[in-house]
């Protein structure tokens, strides 16, 4: 892969935040590589550091927490040895992200128009006047009707769907290189979610963006991703792109959250597949596969040994012990960790 496509380079990211219970270990030695103009869709359930993951990148970790990398770089610039001020300056200009709550992310003391064109000014000399023509036309691209009325209204006089978007145009100020959604549609209904995901994928071609997308939806993922990595108590066990994954998974993880998606051949009145048991604490170390106890093709060597990443010719990775099988001999091309 040429190092000009790479936009995003993640190698070992951990996240540690200090509990009273001991150090939880919310991201764990994760490797991602994100390329110029894609969409990489990290998927899992609540609780497996796909938010944290995002909010290291974005250096917006809570206080108790603390980030360590072998490589944290965006575009060519090492996150990592930013100074705060340099950090302030990238988040919200080159990089931006759209929060899964719009009423958390929104001021609802600060009419939307104020809330627009602060950032817009936060990162460029532009007049006033420049920046709510800016917000006018961001608010029309993003489906809202009346922009210029809606820039005097505040959060709370708007629905959802529109709180919504006005987050998205937020994020789009300042014409963002990356742009991180977290959960951009959990708060809202079917239809409403629908929308709003065709209009993602229409933003990200029309101002060519890189996107990463947060999710514990594998239907949103099919829709807009190009890559996807599936991560389970604080670690990726699984990437590739989209056909990969929902054609061949390689981890019962990810076939598990497969089997949850209703399809439209699921006989009526019955209950949807679900994976048993819960997510492991996070808290303190374990020998083995995090998803032993869990998992229905589970062996005693699960639990004993250190489960490694294995990748095959084509890219697609599986953190499995079952990787290392004859039956699964594709993957002893490449062991990566």
């Amino acid at each position: 892969m040429p190092t000009d496509d790479v936009i995003l380079r993640i190698e070992g990211l951990n996240v540690d935040i200090a509990t009273r219970a001991g150090i939880l270990h919310a991201v764990r030695d994760v490797d991602l590589t994100v390329r110029r103009g894609e969409t990489l869709g990290i998927v899992g359930e609540s609780g497996c550091g796909k938010s944290m993951t995002a909010l290291a990148v974005m250096g917006l970790l809570p206080r108790s927490a603390r980030r360590s990398a072998r490589r944290l770089e965006f575009d060519g610039v090492d996150l990592l040895e930013l100074s705060p001020a340099a950090v302030r300056q990238l988040r919200g200009n080159r990089i931006s992200i759209i929060f899964q709550e719009p009423m958390t992310a929104l001021n609802p003391t600060f009419t939307v128009g104020a809330q627009l064109c602060d950032v817009l000014r936060q990162h460029r000399n532009v007049s006033t006047a420049q920046a709510r023509e800016r917000a006018v036309f961001l608010l029309s691209k993003v489906g809202i009707d009346h922009p210029e009325q809606r820039l005097g209204q505040y959060p709370h006089q708007l629905s959802g769907g529109l709180r919504q978007r006005i987050v998205i145009a937020m994020a789009l100020m300042c014409g963002p290189a990356l742009l991180l959604a977290d959960e951009p549609t959990t708060a809202l209904d079917v239809t409403i979610q629908a929308e709003l995901l065709r209009l993602l994928g229409q933003l990200r071609n029309e101002f060519e963006m890189t996107m990463l997308l947060i999710t514990h939806d594998l239907g949103v993922v099919s829709r807009l991703a190009d890559h996807v990595a599936v991560m389970y108590a604080g670690e990726v066990v699984e990437y590739g792109d989209v056909s990969q994954i929902y054609l061949r998974p390689g981890h019962p993880y990810t076939r598990g959250l497969l089997a949850c998606l209703p399809t439209p051949d699921h006989p009526r009145m019955t209950k949807l597949a679900s994976i048993p048991g819960h997510l492991p604490s996070l808290t303190g170390t374990r020998a083995g596969c995090w998803f032993y106890e869990r998992c229905g093709a589970a062996m005693e060597s699960c639990a004993q040994a250190g489960v490694r990443l294995f990748e095959d010719q084509s890219g697609h990775r599986v953190r499995c012990l079952l990787a290392e099988d004859a039956g699964a001999a594709r993957y002893a091309a490449k062991v990566i960790s």
